[in-house]
Protein backbone atom coordinates (compact mmCIF):
# COMPACT_ATOMS: atom_id res chain seq x y z
CA UNK A 1 0.00 0.00 0.00
CA UNK A 2 1.36 3.27 -0.72
CA UNK A 3 2.23 5.84 1.64
CA UNK A 4 -0.26 8.39 2.07
CA UNK A 5 1.27 11.87 0.85
CA UNK A 6 -1.61 14.38 2.66
CA UNK A 7 0.22 15.82 5.73
CA UNK A 8 -2.97 15.88 7.51
CA UNK A 9 -4.58 12.95 7.13
CA UNK A 10 -0.90 11.31 7.81
CA UNK A 11 -0.98 13.24 10.81
CA UNK A 12 -4.64 12.19 11.76
CA UNK A 13 -3.54 8.49 11.21
CA UNK A 14 -0.86 8.65 13.77
CA UNK A 15 -3.52 10.12 16.35
CA UNK A 16 -5.49 7.14 16.21
CA UNK A 17 -3.00 4.48 15.82
CA UNK A 18 -1.63 6.38 19.09
CA UNK A 19 -5.21 6.37 20.55
CA UNK A 20 -5.34 2.41 19.68
CA UNK A 21 -2.11 1.61 21.02
CA UNK A 22 -3.37 3.76 24.38
CA UNK A 23 -6.28 1.95 24.62
CA UNK A 24 -4.47 -2.22 23.95
CA UNK A 25 -3.04 -1.12 27.32
CA UNK A 26 -0.45 -3.59 28.74
CA UNK A 27 -0.75 -5.97 26.02
CA UNK A 28 2.70 -6.18 25.04
CA UNK A 29 2.54 -8.48 22.50
CA UNK A 30 -0.12 -7.05 20.68
CA UNK A 31 1.35 -3.35 20.99
CA UNK A 32 4.65 -4.37 19.58
CA UNK A 33 2.76 -5.62 16.90
CA UNK A 34 1.05 -2.83 16.41
CA UNK A 35 3.49 -0.57 16.52
CA UNK A 36 5.49 -2.45 13.79
CA UNK A 37 2.68 -2.35 11.36
CA UNK A 38 2.01 1.76 11.71
CA UNK A 39 5.98 2.08 11.07
CA UNK A 40 6.06 0.05 7.87
CA UNK A 41 2.75 1.94 7.07
CA UNK A 42 4.14 5.13 7.50
CA UNK A 43 6.75 4.68 6.20
CA UNK A 44 5.45 3.39 2.73
CA UNK A 45 6.42 -0.02 3.31
CA UNK A 46 3.54 -2.02 3.59
CA UNK A 47 4.36 -4.40 1.40
CA UNK A 48 7.77 -5.81 3.94
CA UNK A 49 4.41 -6.72 6.60
CA UNK A 50 4.72 -10.60 6.05
CA UNK A 51 4.45 -13.08 7.97
CA UNK A 52 8.09 -14.10 8.07
CA UNK A 53 9.42 -10.33 8.82
CA UNK A 54 6.94 -9.73 11.36
CA UNK A 55 7.98 -13.19 13.06
CA UNK A 56 11.20 -12.52 13.16
CA UNK A 57 11.55 -9.07 13.78
CA UNK A 58 8.74 -8.48 16.02
CA UNK A 59 8.17 -11.44 18.08
CA UNK A 60 12.19 -12.58 17.75
CA UNK A 61 12.06 -15.92 15.75
CA UNK A 62 15.34 -16.76 13.84
CA UNK A 63 15.76 -15.80 10.57
CA UNK A 64 17.20 -18.56 9.82
CA UNK A 65 15.07 -21.56 11.33
CA UNK A 66 11.48 -19.93 11.51
CA UNK A 67 9.04 -22.22 10.16
CA UNK A 68 5.67 -21.24 9.59
CA UNK A 69 4.45 -24.83 9.01
CA UNK A 70 5.31 -24.88 13.02
CA UNK A 71 4.80 -21.72 14.41
CA UNK A 72 1.87 -19.36 13.81
CA UNK A 73 3.12 -16.62 16.00
CA UNK A 74 2.61 -14.27 13.43
CA UNK A 75 -1.30 -15.49 12.35
CA UNK A 76 -1.98 -15.69 15.60
CA UNK A 77 -1.32 -12.69 17.08
CA UNK A 78 -2.68 -10.56 14.45
CA UNK A 79 -5.93 -12.84 14.82
CA UNK A 80 -5.91 -11.55 18.31
CA UNK A 81 -5.15 -8.09 17.31
CA UNK A 82 -8.13 -7.89 14.68
CA UNK A 83 -10.33 -8.91 17.21
CA UNK A 84 -9.76 -6.51 20.01
CA UNK A 85 -9.10 -3.59 17.06
CA UNK A 86 -13.07 -4.74 16.38
CA UNK A 87 -14.19 -4.94 19.96
CA UNK A 88 -12.61 -0.99 20.48
CA UNK A 89 -14.45 0.27 17.87
CA UNK A 90 -17.75 -1.45 19.09
CA UNK A 91 -17.25 0.34 22.19
CA UNK A 92 -14.98 3.41 23.33
CA UNK A 93 -13.54 3.90 19.47
CA UNK A 94 -17.66 3.69 18.26
CA UNK A 95 -17.42 7.41 17.48
CA UNK A 96 -13.93 8.08 15.97
CA UNK A 97 -14.39 9.62 12.43
CA UNK A 98 -10.89 7.76 11.18
CA UNK A 99 -10.90 4.07 11.81
CA UNK A 100 -8.14 1.54 12.22
CA UNK A 101 -8.71 -1.95 10.82
CA UNK A 102 -5.92 -5.12 9.39
CA UNK A 103 -7.73 -7.14 6.72
CA UNK A 104 -7.65 -10.63 7.35
CA UNK A 105 -5.45 -12.71 4.77
CA UNK A 106 -3.25 -8.89 5.42
CA UNK A 107 -1.12 -7.35 7.68
CA UNK A 108 -1.19 -3.81 6.00
CA UNK A 109 -3.23 -1.67 7.99
CA UNK A 110 -5.92 0.33 6.21
CA UNK A 111 -7.57 4.01 8.07
CA UNK A 112 -10.88 4.60 6.74
CA UNK A 113 -12.98 7.49 7.48
CA UNK A 114 -16.44 6.66 9.42
CA UNK A 115 -20.12 9.00 9.78
CA UNK A 116 -20.85 9.73 12.54
CA UNK A 117 -24.28 9.40 14.01
CA UNK A 118 -25.34 12.52 15.08
CA UNK A 119 -27.78 12.29 18.42
CA UNK A 120 -31.32 13.73 18.03
CA UNK A 121 -31.58 17.00 19.97
CA UNK A 122 -33.01 16.17 23.51
CA UNK A 123 -37.32 17.04 23.67
CA UNK A 124 -37.78 19.52 26.27
CA UNK A 125 -37.73 18.78 29.64
CA UNK A 126 -35.30 16.10 29.19
CA UNK A 127 -31.63 15.84 30.31
CA UNK A 128 -28.70 15.32 27.83
CA UNK A 129 -25.54 13.56 27.85
CA UNK A 130 -22.38 16.10 26.82
CA UNK A 131 -19.57 13.79 25.06
CA UNK A 132 -16.19 15.14 23.84
CA UNK A 133 -13.36 13.34 22.75
CA UNK A 134 -10.59 12.35 25.31
CA UNK A 135 -6.83 12.86 23.51
CA UNK A 136 -6.32 9.52 24.78
CA UNK A 137 -8.93 8.52 22.16
CA UNK A 138 -11.66 7.99 24.73
CA UNK A 139 -14.86 9.52 25.35
CA UNK A 140 -15.76 11.26 28.30
CA UNK A 141 -18.94 12.11 29.16
CA UNK A 142 -20.97 14.34 31.58
CA UNK A 143 -24.33 14.26 32.16
CA UNK A 144 -26.17 17.96 31.65
CA UNK A 145 -28.47 18.70 34.96
CA UNK A 146 -29.92 22.17 33.74
CA UNK A 147 -33.16 22.13 32.35
CA UNK A 148 -33.37 22.54 28.54
CA UNK A 149 -35.25 25.45 27.30
CA UNK A 150 -37.64 25.56 24.14
CA UNK A 151 -35.69 26.72 21.32
CA UNK A 152 -36.78 29.45 18.63
CA UNK A 153 -38.09 28.44 15.48
CA UNK A 154 -35.33 30.66 13.66
CA UNK A 155 -32.67 29.01 16.31
CA UNK A 156 -33.89 25.43 15.29
CA UNK A 157 -33.75 26.34 11.35
CA UNK A 158 -30.52 27.38 12.13
CA UNK A 159 -29.57 24.11 13.71
CA UNK A 160 -31.22 21.64 11.22
CA UNK A 161 -29.10 23.48 8.92
CA UNK A 162 -25.64 22.95 10.54
CA UNK A 163 -26.83 19.69 10.82
CA UNK A 164 -27.39 19.05 7.05
CA UNK A 165 -24.34 20.60 6.37
CA UNK A 166 -22.52 18.46 8.93
CA UNK A 167 -24.17 14.87 6.86
CA UNK A 168 -22.90 16.96 3.37
CA UNK A 169 -19.78 17.41 4.71
CA UNK A 170 -19.26 13.90 5.65
CA UNK A 171 -20.94 12.75 1.97
CA UNK A 172 -18.86 14.60 0.11
CA UNK A 173 -15.31 13.32 2.30
CA UNK A 174 -16.80 9.38 1.73
CA UNK A 175 -16.91 10.75 -1.85
CA UNK A 176 -13.53 11.64 -2.01
CA UNK A 177 -12.19 8.79 -0.15
CA UNK A 178 -13.26 6.41 -2.46
CA UNK A 179 -12.01 8.45 -5.35
CA UNK A 180 -8.93 8.64 -4.29
CA UNK A 181 -8.64 4.88 -3.20
CA UNK A 182 -9.71 4.30 -6.80
CA UNK A 183 -7.19 6.69 -8.35
CA UNK A 184 -4.38 5.13 -6.29
CA UNK A 185 -5.47 1.50 -7.09
CA UNK A 186 -5.52 2.22 -10.98
CA UNK A 187 -2.32 4.27 -10.92
CA UNK A 188 -0.58 0.92 -9.01
CA UNK A 189 -2.05 -1.11 -11.78
CA UNK A 190 -0.40 1.36 -14.71
CA UNK A 191 2.83 0.90 -13.08
CA UNK A 192 2.93 -2.80 -12.43
CA UNK A 193 1.78 -2.94 -16.56
CA UNK A 194 4.59 -0.28 -17.33
CA UNK A 195 7.33 -2.22 -15.17
CA UNK A 196 6.76 -5.01 -17.59
CA UNK A 197 6.73 -2.53 -20.46
CA UNK A 198 4.21 -5.26 -22.25
CA UNK A 199 1.70 -3.57 -25.35
CA UNK A 200 -2.32 -3.84 -25.04
CA UNK A 201 -2.31 -6.55 -27.58
CA UNK A 202 0.44 -9.29 -26.14
CA UNK A 203 -1.76 -12.06 -26.30
CA UNK A 204 -2.34 -11.54 -30.12
CA UNK A 205 1.21 -10.26 -31.55
CA UNK A 206 3.59 -11.73 -28.40
CA UNK A 207 6.34 -10.22 -25.82
CA UNK A 208 8.98 -9.01 -27.47
CA UNK A 209 11.99 -11.42 -26.76
CA UNK A 210 13.97 -8.50 -25.06
CA UNK A 211 10.48 -8.31 -22.36
CA UNK A 212 9.78 -11.97 -22.01
CA UNK A 213 11.40 -14.74 -19.93
CA UNK A 214 12.95 -17.52 -21.58
CA UNK A 215 12.01 -20.78 -21.36
CA UNK A 216 12.29 -23.44 -20.44
CA UNK A 217 12.40 -21.17 -16.55
CA UNK A 218 13.39 -22.77 -13.58
CA UNK A 219 13.01 -20.71 -10.26
CA UNK A 220 14.07 -21.68 -7.04
CA UNK A 221 11.80 -20.29 -4.26
CA UNK A 222 12.98 -17.94 -2.00
CA UNK A 223 16.68 -18.52 -3.40
CA UNK A 224 19.33 -15.27 -3.85
CA UNK A 225 22.60 -16.75 -5.79
CA UNK A 226 24.29 -18.77 -7.99
CA UNK A 227 22.32 -20.76 -10.57
CA UNK A 228 22.03 -23.88 -9.73
CA UNK A 229 22.21 -27.63 -11.47
CA UNK A 230 19.90 -30.62 -11.02
CA UNK A 231 20.20 -34.15 -11.77
CA UNK A 232 19.50 -33.80 -15.38
CA UNK A 233 21.76 -30.56 -16.52
CA UNK A 234 19.27 -28.37 -15.78
CA UNK A 235 19.89 -24.68 -15.00
CA UNK A 236 17.50 -23.53 -11.82
CA UNK A 237 17.64 -19.68 -11.69
CA UNK A 238 17.08 -17.28 -7.99
CA UNK A 239 13.82 -16.19 -7.25
CA UNK A 240 12.60 -13.29 -9.59
CA UNK A 241 9.53 -11.84 -11.05
CA UNK A 242 7.61 -12.18 -7.91
CA UNK A 243 6.05 -9.85 -5.35
CA UNK A 244 5.36 -10.18 -1.52
CA UNK A 245 6.19 -13.29 0.94
CA UNK A 246 9.25 -14.02 2.72
CA UNK A 247 11.96 -16.80 2.38
CA UNK A 248 13.67 -18.88 5.09
CA UNK A 249 16.13 -22.12 4.13
CA UNK A 250 14.85 -25.31 5.47
CA UNK A 251 16.76 -27.20 7.80
CA UNK A 252 19.31 -29.84 6.27
CA UNK A 253 17.58 -33.72 6.21
CA UNK A 254 16.38 -36.09 3.15
CA UNK A 255 13.48 -35.41 1.37
CA UNK A 256 11.50 -38.73 -0.45
CA UNK A 257 10.59 -38.96 -3.57
CA UNK A 258 12.87 -36.92 -5.66
CA UNK A 259 16.33 -37.27 -7.14
CA UNK A 260 16.85 -33.39 -6.62
CA UNK A 261 17.36 -32.43 -2.88
CA UNK A 262 18.43 -28.79 -4.06
CA UNK A 263 14.75 -27.87 -5.51
CA UNK A 264 14.07 -28.17 -1.21
CA UNK A 265 16.45 -26.32 0.23
CA UNK A 266 14.48 -23.12 0.80
CA UNK A 267 10.77 -21.88 1.19
CA UNK A 268 9.27 -18.57 -0.19
CA UNK A 269 5.96 -18.20 2.32
CA UNK A 270 3.39 -15.59 2.98
CA UNK A 271 1.04 -13.95 0.53
CA UNK A 272 2.30 -13.82 -2.97
CA UNK A 273 2.49 -13.20 -6.71
CA UNK A 274 4.29 -14.12 -9.33
CA UNK A 275 4.10 -11.82 -12.64
CA UNK A 276 6.03 -13.41 -15.44
CA UNK A 277 6.47 -11.71 -18.83
CA UNK A 278 5.72 -14.45 -21.61
CA UNK A 279 5.34 -14.55 -25.62
CA UNK A 280 1.72 -15.63 -26.60
CA UNK A 281 1.77 -19.58 -26.57
CA UNK A 282 1.17 -23.11 -24.65
CA UNK A 283 3.22 -23.73 -21.52
CA UNK A 284 3.38 -26.52 -18.98
CA UNK A 285 3.47 -25.23 -15.16
CA UNK A 286 5.04 -27.55 -12.54
CA UNK A 287 5.10 -26.37 -9.12
CA UNK A 288 7.08 -28.09 -6.27
CA UNK A 289 6.53 -28.29 -2.92
CA UNK A 290 8.08 -30.32 0.66
CA UNK A 291 5.85 -30.20 3.89
CA UNK A 292 7.78 -28.77 6.87
CA UNK A 293 8.06 -31.47 9.77
CA UNK A 294 5.13 -30.64 12.11
CA UNK A 295 1.67 -32.64 13.09
CA UNK A 296 0.15 -34.17 10.22
CA UNK A 297 -3.60 -33.83 11.88
CA UNK A 298 -2.66 -29.66 12.01
CA UNK A 299 -4.63 -28.60 8.38
CA UNK A 300 -1.88 -25.51 7.04
CA UNK A 301 -4.04 -25.10 3.97
CA UNK A 302 -3.60 -22.20 1.06
CA UNK A 303 -5.13 -21.12 -1.79
CA UNK A 304 -3.18 -21.35 -5.50
CA UNK A 305 -4.54 -19.00 -8.33
CA UNK A 306 -3.48 -19.11 -11.87
CA UNK A 307 -4.41 -15.37 -13.96
CA UNK A 308 -7.40 -15.59 -11.08
CA UNK A 309 -8.79 -18.88 -12.08
CA UNK A 310 -8.31 -20.76 -8.18
CA UNK A 311 -6.72 -23.89 -9.28
CA UNK A 312 -5.72 -25.53 -5.77
CA UNK A 313 -8.34 -24.51 -3.41
CA UNK A 314 -7.76 -25.33 0.44
CA UNK A 315 -4.23 -26.72 -0.71
CA UNK A 316 -1.96 -28.33 2.28
CA UNK A 317 1.13 -30.02 0.92
CA UNK A 318 1.29 -32.41 3.94
CA UNK A 319 -1.95 -34.19 2.68
CA UNK A 320 -1.20 -34.10 -0.69
CA UNK A 321 2.23 -35.46 -0.60
CA UNK A 322 1.03 -37.52 2.22
CA UNK A 323 3.92 -36.92 5.00
CA UNK A 324 6.14 -34.89 6.33
CA UNK A 325 9.55 -34.26 4.35
CA UNK A 326 7.69 -35.71 0.78
CA UNK A 327 8.47 -33.59 -2.31
CA UNK A 328 5.22 -33.09 -3.83
CA UNK A 329 4.84 -31.79 -7.63
CA UNK A 330 1.54 -30.37 -9.10
CA UNK A 331 1.59 -29.68 -12.92
CA UNK A 332 -1.35 -27.79 -15.17
CA UNK A 333 -1.19 -28.21 -18.59
CA UNK A 334 -2.31 -25.45 -21.35
CA UNK A 335 -0.99 -22.33 -19.50
CA UNK A 336 -0.66 -19.15 -21.48
CA UNK A 337 -0.34 -15.68 -20.29
CA UNK A 338 -3.09 -12.94 -19.76
CA UNK A 339 -4.08 -10.43 -22.32
CA UNK A 340 -1.37 -8.02 -20.85
CA UNK A 341 1.05 -10.98 -21.81
CA UNK A 342 2.13 -11.67 -17.92
CA UNK A 343 1.42 -14.68 -16.40
CA UNK A 344 0.01 -14.26 -12.60
CA UNK A 345 0.34 -17.01 -10.19
CA UNK A 346 -0.90 -16.17 -6.65
CA UNK A 347 -0.44 -17.78 -3.40
CA UNK A 348 -3.14 -16.59 -0.90
CA UNK A 349 -3.43 -17.76 3.22
CA UNK A 350 -6.62 -19.69 4.51
CA UNK A 351 -5.84 -22.23 7.15
CA UNK A 352 -2.20 -21.51 6.96
CA UNK A 353 0.30 -19.54 5.32
CA UNK A 354 1.60 -20.52 1.75
CA UNK A 355 4.51 -22.05 0.79
CA UNK A 356 6.13 -22.83 -2.79
CA UNK A 357 10.07 -24.60 -3.15
CA UNK A 358 10.23 -24.50 -6.91
CA UNK A 359 8.73 -23.58 -10.13
CA UNK A 360 9.00 -24.80 -13.60
CA UNK A 361 7.47 -23.40 -17.20
CA UNK A 362 8.10 -25.34 -19.96
CA UNK A 363 7.15 -25.20 -23.80
CA UNK A 364 3.74 -27.07 -23.47
CA UNK A 365 1.91 -28.95 -26.04
CA UNK A 366 -2.22 -27.79 -26.50
CA UNK A 367 -4.29 -30.01 -24.16
CA UNK A 368 -1.27 -32.41 -23.89
CA UNK A 369 0.45 -32.87 -20.98
CA UNK A 370 4.54 -33.57 -21.72
CA UNK A 371 5.71 -37.41 -21.47
CA UNK A 372 7.23 -38.03 -18.53
CA UNK A 373 10.31 -40.72 -19.11
CA UNK A 374 12.28 -42.26 -16.50
CA UNK A 375 15.29 -44.24 -15.93
CA UNK A 376 16.19 -45.96 -12.61
CA UNK A 377 19.85 -44.78 -13.28
CA UNK A 378 21.60 -41.47 -11.58
CA UNK A 379 22.34 -39.96 -14.64
CA UNK A 380 20.05 -38.86 -17.57
CA UNK A 381 19.96 -41.30 -20.60
CA UNK A 382 19.06 -40.52 -24.77
CA UNK A 383 17.83 -43.17 -26.65
CA UNK A 384 18.42 -43.69 -30.32
CA UNK A 385 15.09 -41.25 -30.97
CA UNK A 386 16.69 -38.70 -29.01
CA UNK A 387 13.82 -38.77 -26.37
CA UNK A 388 15.49 -37.99 -22.81
CA UNK A 389 14.91 -40.07 -19.91
CA UNK A 390 14.93 -38.63 -16.76
CA UNK A 391 17.28 -39.97 -13.83
CA UNK A 392 15.15 -41.92 -11.25
CA UNK A 393 12.92 -39.83 -9.09
CA UNK A 394 8.92 -39.80 -7.54
CA UNK A 395 10.39 -42.60 -5.96
CA UNK A 396 9.84 -44.73 -2.50
CA UNK A 397 11.74 -47.56 -1.16
CA UNK A 398 13.70 -50.35 -3.04
CA UNK A 399 16.98 -49.95 -3.90
CA UNK A 400 19.09 -49.06 -7.13
CA UNK A 401 21.19 -51.59 -8.43
CA UNK A 402 23.75 -51.28 -11.55
CA UNK A 403 23.85 -53.69 -14.19
CA UNK A 404 27.13 -54.98 -16.11
CA UNK A 405 25.34 -57.61 -17.56
CA UNK A 406 24.25 -56.97 -21.44
CA UNK A 407 20.88 -57.29 -22.25
CA UNK A 408 18.91 -58.95 -25.83
CA UNK A 409 15.56 -57.51 -27.34
CA UNK A 410 15.94 -53.94 -27.49
CA UNK A 411 17.39 -51.29 -29.69
CA UNK A 412 18.22 -49.45 -26.67
CA UNK A 413 20.13 -52.02 -24.43
CA UNK A 414 21.84 -49.36 -22.19
CA UNK A 415 18.20 -48.31 -20.67
CA UNK A 416 18.76 -51.46 -18.86
CA UNK A 417 21.88 -50.05 -17.34
CA UNK A 418 19.97 -50.54 -13.83
CA UNK A 419 17.25 -51.66 -11.82
CA UNK A 420 14.95 -50.51 -8.83
CA UNK A 421 14.32 -53.93 -6.63
CA UNK A 422 12.09 -54.54 -3.62
CA UNK A 423 9.20 -53.55 -2.48
CA UNK A 424 8.21 -49.73 -3.34
CA UNK A 425 6.27 -47.25 -5.05
CA UNK A 426 6.17 -44.01 -7.42
CA UNK A 427 3.92 -41.15 -7.34
CA UNK A 428 4.00 -39.79 -10.61
CA UNK A 429 2.22 -36.48 -11.51
CA UNK A 430 0.12 -35.27 -14.03
CA UNK A 431 -2.42 -33.02 -15.34
CA UNK A 432 -5.31 -35.13 -13.35
CA UNK A 433 -8.04 -33.65 -16.31
CA UNK A 434 -6.52 -36.13 -18.36
CA UNK A 435 -6.04 -39.95 -19.35
CA UNK A 436 -2.40 -41.76 -19.82
CA UNK A 437 -0.89 -44.75 -21.08
CA UNK A 438 2.15 -46.20 -18.57
CA UNK A 439 4.87 -48.22 -20.37
CA UNK A 440 7.24 -50.48 -17.83
CA UNK A 441 9.84 -51.47 -19.59
CA UNK A 442 11.55 -54.55 -17.19
CA UNK A 443 14.60 -57.56 -17.56
CA UNK A 444 15.57 -60.18 -15.26
CA UNK A 445 19.35 -59.62 -14.44
CA UNK A 446 19.53 -62.08 -11.46
CA UNK A 447 17.23 -65.36 -11.59
CA UNK A 448 18.23 -67.91 -14.67
CA UNK A 449 21.69 -66.53 -14.97
CA UNK A 450 24.65 -69.35 -14.80
CA UNK A 451 25.05 -67.69 -11.05
CA UNK A 452 21.89 -67.65 -10.00
CA UNK A 453 20.32 -70.51 -11.32
CA UNK A 454 16.81 -70.75 -10.40
CA UNK A 455 13.58 -70.24 -13.09
CA UNK A 456 10.24 -69.95 -14.13
CA UNK A 457 8.84 -69.25 -9.85
CA UNK A 458 11.98 -67.98 -8.85
CA UNK A 459 10.46 -64.33 -9.34
CA UNK A 460 6.70 -63.23 -8.97
CA UNK A 461 5.63 -59.69 -8.31
CA UNK A 462 2.32 -57.47 -8.68
CA UNK A 463 2.19 -54.13 -9.79
CA UNK A 464 -0.50 -51.60 -9.14
CA UNK A 465 -1.93 -48.38 -10.06
CA UNK A 466 -3.91 -46.19 -8.31
CA UNK A 467 -5.29 -49.22 -6.10
CA UNK A 468 -6.26 -51.13 -9.76
CA UNK A 469 -3.85 -54.37 -10.68
CA UNK A 470 -1.80 -54.18 -13.99
CA UNK A 471 0.29 -57.15 -13.23
CA UNK A 472 -0.63 -60.20 -11.15
CA UNK A 473 2.02 -62.97 -10.25
CA UNK A 474 3.80 -61.24 -13.12
CA UNK A 475 7.43 -63.45 -13.73
CA UNK A 476 10.10 -61.64 -16.14
CA UNK A 477 11.74 -65.30 -16.84
CA UNK A 478 8.52 -66.81 -17.81
CA UNK A 479 7.66 -64.67 -20.74
CA UNK A 480 11.03 -63.29 -21.73
CA UNK A 481 13.45 -65.44 -20.18
CA UNK A 482 17.29 -63.86 -18.39
CA UNK A 483 18.96 -60.81 -19.68
CA UNK A 484 16.07 -60.13 -22.24
CA UNK A 485 13.76 -57.00 -22.83
CA UNK A 486 9.91 -56.97 -21.45
CA UNK A 487 7.70 -54.11 -22.13
CA UNK A 488 4.10 -54.17 -20.77
CA UNK A 489 1.59 -51.23 -21.89
CA UNK A 490 -1.50 -50.09 -20.06
CA UNK A 491 -4.00 -47.95 -21.33
CA UNK A 492 -6.36 -45.25 -20.58
CA UNK A 493 -5.08 -44.80 -16.56
CA UNK A 494 -6.61 -42.31 -14.27
CA UNK A 495 -5.20 -39.82 -12.37
CA UNK A 496 -6.03 -39.48 -8.67
CA UNK A 497 -7.97 -36.50 -7.70
CA UNK A 498 -3.84 -35.05 -6.33
CA UNK A 499 -2.93 -35.50 -9.84
CA UNK A 500 -1.28 -38.43 -9.34
CA UNK A 501 -0.54 -42.11 -11.15
CA UNK A 502 0.78 -43.68 -7.81
CA UNK A 503 2.28 -46.82 -8.73
CA UNK A 504 3.09 -49.77 -6.35
CA UNK A 505 5.56 -52.94 -7.21
CA UNK A 506 4.85 -55.64 -4.58
CA UNK A 507 6.77 -58.53 -4.13
CA UNK A 508 5.17 -61.90 -3.93
CA UNK A 509 8.50 -64.54 -4.43
CA UNK A 510 11.74 -62.50 -3.96
CA UNK A 511 12.09 -58.98 -5.35
CA UNK A 512 9.94 -56.53 -7.56
CA UNK A 513 12.02 -54.93 -10.32
CA UNK A 514 12.02 -52.31 -12.87
CA UNK A 515 14.24 -50.59 -14.91
CA UNK A 516 12.06 -47.95 -16.76
CA UNK A 517 8.80 -46.12 -16.96
CA UNK A 518 7.51 -43.90 -19.55
CA UNK A 519 3.74 -41.91 -18.52
CA UNK A 520 2.02 -40.50 -22.02
CA UNK A 521 -1.13 -38.65 -22.38
CA UNK A 522 -3.81 -39.95 -24.09
CA UNK A 523 -4.58 -36.59 -25.86
CA UNK A 524 -8.01 -35.12 -26.28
Amino acid sequence: MARNTDPALRDEERVELAAVVEALGNSSRLVSLLRYIGEKHFAGESDQLSEYNIATEVFGRSKTTFDSGEDAIARVEAHRLRKRLKEFYEGAGKDHPLQLSIPPGSYAPIFRRESVALAPPPQSGEAGILSAPHPGGKIAQQRQTEPVRSVPPAARLKLLLQRSLRIWLFALIAVAVLLTAWGARHFLRTRRTADFAYAPNAAQTGLPASAAAPVPLRLLAGYSGKPQVDSSGAVWQEDHYVHGGGSWRRTEGFVARTSDPLLFRQWRTGDFEYQIPLQSGVYELHLYFVSSDRASENLSTFNVRINGNLVLPGFDVNADALGDNIADERVFRDISPGRDGILRIGFGSERGAPQLNAMEILPGMPRQQLPIRLVTQLSSFTDRNGQVWRPDTYYMNGRLSPQQQQITGSTDPDLFAAERFGHFTYAIPVDPRDRYTLVLHFAEFYFGTQAAGGGVGSRLFRVLCNGNTLLDNFDIFKEAGSLHALTKTFNHLKPTAQGKLDITFEPIVNNATVSGIEVIDEGP
